[in-house]
C-alpha cells in the first residue's frame, strides 16, 4: 500500500532529467507547482509492458491530455537520466512526454511506492502507477495491483479528467 493517496503533497524530492548541457537537477516543486501534471511510473525503461504499451499509450494520447487542461505529462523510473533519455527517443517521446529519472529511487521511497524486483535481478524499482497533481497535490492515484497495465494506462487516467 503506498504511503501517498490522493489530497496529499507530492513529497519534495529532486530528480533529474538529461538535457543538452548535461544532467538536469529538477525539483518537485519545479515539475509540479503551479501546474497539472499527469505522472506516471514504469518499473523498467525498455521492458516491455513499459516499451510497447505504458509510454506509447501516452505519446499517443498526449494531444487529448493537452485539451483536456493537462501542462505537461512525464514518465518517471527509478533508473538514470541516460537511459530515461534514450528510451524516451527511440520510443518517439520527443519532448512530448517528459523523460524524468528517479535514479536514487526518491520519488519511490518518499510515496512508499517501491518495488522489491531484487529476485530478478532489478533491484529496488518503482511500482507502475499513473497520478493526476494539480499545483502539488496529488488528485487521483492509480496504482497497478501487480504487472499489468490497467489503471495506469493513458486511456483510464483520461477518462477521470
Amino acid at each position: 500500500m503506498p504511503t501517498i493517496q490522493a489530497g496529499d503533497r507530492i513529497p519534495d524530492v529532486t530528480l533529474f532529467m538529461l538535457t543538452d548541457e548535461g544532467i538536469r537537477p529538477v525539483t518537485t516543486e519545479e515539475l509540479f507547482g503551479g501546474k497539472t501534471v499527469v505522472l506516471f511510473s514504469v518499473p523498467g525503461p525498455f521492458t516491455p509492458t513499459c516499451s510497447e504499451q505504458h509510454l506509447p499509450g501516452y505519446i499517443r494520447h498526449i494531444d487529448s491530455f493537452a485539451d483536456k487542461g493537462v501542462d505537461a505529462v512525464a514518465c518517471v523510473s527509478v533508473s538514470d537520466p541516460f537511459v530515461m533519455a534514450a528510451w524516451g527517443k527511440v520510443s518517439g517521446a520527443d519532448d512530448r512526454v517528459l523523460m524524468i529519472s528517479d535514479g536514487n529511487g526518491a520519488l519511490a521511497a518518499a510515496t512508499g511506492t517501491e518495488l522489491d524486483a531484487s529476485a530478478m535481478g532489478l533491484g529496488t524499482r518503482s511500482q507502475r502507477y499513473a497520478m493526476v497533481v494539480r499545483n502539488g497535490l496529488v488528485e487521483h492515484l492509480f496504482l497497478e495491483g501487480g504487472p499489468q497495465l490497467e489503471v495506469s494506462s493513458a486511456e483510464n487516467v483520461l477518462s477521470h479528467l
